[in-house]
């Protein structure tokens, strides 16, 4: 590898933030044809770095040359024309448009709308593996195939530089191993790829080469064939590689959720959305939910939280007398006054605002109750002492409670909200991937927490597309399909693959 072209290489890239140096002195080499991982932890600089790469924002100091040659990307645009491409975590696709009309949106001057762009679509849709039609709506494409066009979307536009932020978030072990066969087969034909991954064994599955950055600056670059995993997490975060592992059960006996036939049907739906889900989740267990994404999961959560009224069946809370609270018709405030803590899988959308700072967000969901408000009034004193205490317990890294909660990285982000869902002693837990896009640390942090208010009879209902955090975390875990639930697997047996099948409905 070490004689191949040199095609990016970022000089002393540094960007300061009022109050933040967020990348300082940061170098990064990538070659040709190389899968080029960039690992670090939340608040690292990664995503400034990328950005800066892509030409989101630009550096205050430092070069960047592509080829050899020395470039200023003021906007994505430049960085699109200069042959590099970013597909996003979170898909920026139109659910209503088909494939076709995804990819050539905005990029209708190269080959137009017909024939031309039909045939180019068509042949990097057999380059990435994409079965489905140009002409399919992609709202029916599962996450896998969603990805696939993002991918083909960048390269329709001449892209040969890819960034792949965190490409494997969503997706089960066996469309990880696709997504990895078509990304090797691409980079043997001369595409370079920049990934993004907090999954250190998956880094090491797919990387030519790694680069660490740790609070702002890099650490180094290593060969993953040369260094352990607990050696690449000690280079990101100073500790050893944490695991959810396996545990003691602290399952309770009573009750403390039952769902029973519920139903959800949304308007122009040819099938149920939920459809005849039923469990009981009892005091001090974990139930973990798996499936693939936009098979009901999201649905659910905000169906229990109060977002979304269900069309049929029963949601009662049952405190530890035995008595029964009916929450079917009851608002999300109601829910969550009765005990429901709520981390939401869509922080930055339903969990904080981002504009305001972190003691205001400490505020959300619990303005009726100490140690937010007294009585009918907010206690902001009260407020700030108990965003202090957040901050500290949950190793949250700000300059202070009075920055904006945009300010922070995302991992500093979910623990802010951790810490505040887990504070005023709930009775039950959502968690919808709470450790998704966190770095090795904070998910330890996270895991520990969790697994601490179960052994305190907290109630957890677990969503997550990582499935060894499921395996690990989960008392009990039960399968997704299309609405129902269709499988119940024991964590302390089944295997990633085994859980993944099930997900996909392979083999029923």
């Amino acid at each position: 590898m070490s004689d191949t072209e040199v095609v990016v290489e970022l000089s002393g890239i540094t960007k300061r933030f009022p109050g933040v140096v967020a990348n300082s002195d940061v170098n990064l080499t990538v070659r040709a044809g190389e899968v080029h991982a960039v690992c670090g932890e939340n608040g690292a600089g990664k995503s400034t770095l990328m950005k800066i790469l892509y030409g989101m924002q630009q550096p205050d100091e430092g070069t960047i040359s592509l080829r050899g040659e020395r470039v200023r990307l003021r906007n994505p645009q430049d960085a699109i024309r200069a042959g590099i491409g970013m597909v996003h975590q979170h898909f920026m696709l139109a659910d209503n448009l088909t494939v076709l009309e995804n990819v050539v949106l905005g990029a209708e001057s190269s080959l137009g709308i017909g024939r031309r762009a039909r045939a180019r679509v068509a042949e990097l849709a057999a380059t990435t593996g994409l079965e489905a039609s140009a002409g399919t709506l992609v709202e029916r494409l599962g996450v896998a195939d969603r990805q696939r066009v993002e991918i083909i979307k960048v390269l329709y536009r001449g892209a040969r530089i890819i960034i792949l932020d965190e490409p494997t978030a969503v997706l089960v072990p066996q469309e990880v191993e696709s997504l990895f066969r078509t990304v090797r087969e691409m980079a043997a034909d001369g595409i370079t790829f920049v990934f993004i991954s907090h999954k250190l064994d998956e880094v090491r599955a797919i990387a030519d080469r790694v680069t660490v950055i740790r609070r702002g600056t890099t650490v180094g670059t290593v060969d993953p064939k040369e260094i352990s995993t607990r050696e690449l997490a000690e280079m990101m975060v100073g500790s050893q590689l944490p695991a959810p592992g396996t545990r003691e059960s602290t399952v309770a006996g009573h009750d403390v959720l039952r769902v029973s036939d519920l139903l959800l049907e949304t308007e122009g739906s040819t099938r149920a959305v939920l459809d005849d889900v039923s469990f009981t989740l009892h005091a001090g267990e974990v139930l973990g939910i798996a499936g693939v994404e936009g098979n009901g999961q999201t649905e659910l959560v905000e169906t229990i939280i109060g977002m979304r009224k269900a069309s049929a069946g029963t949601i009662e809370l049952v405190d530890g007398a035995g008595n029964v609270r009916d929450l079917t018709r009851l608002g999300t405030l109601a829910r969550r006054e009765a005990g429901i803590g709520y981390i939401a899988e869509d922080r930055t959308r339903h969990g904080l605002l981002l504009t305001e700072p972190l003691w205001f967000n400490r505020i959300l969901g619990y303005q009726s109750r100490e140690p937010v408000s007294k009585g009918h009034l907010l206690d902001l004193a009260g407020t700030r002492r108990d965003t202090e205490r957040i901050v500290r317990d949950y190793d949250v890294r700000t300059p202070g409670i009075d920055v904006p909660a945009a300010a922070l990285s995302g991992g500093n982000q979910q623990k802010l909200v951790v810490g505040r869902e887990l504070s005023g002693a709930p009775v039950l837990l959502i968690a919808a991937h709470p450790t998704r896009g966190v770095d090795v640390g904070a998910q330890a942090l996270i895991w520990e927490r969790i697994r601490a208010a179960g052994r305190d009879g907290l109630a957890v209902l677990l969503i997550s597309a990582d499935l060894d955090e499921l395996i690990g975390l989960s008392d009990t875990i039960r399968v997704m399909l299309r609405g129902r639930l269709v499988a119940e697997a024991d964590p302390a047996t089944v295997t990633p693959q085994q859980l993944g099948s099930a997900m996909t409905g392979a083999g029923s």
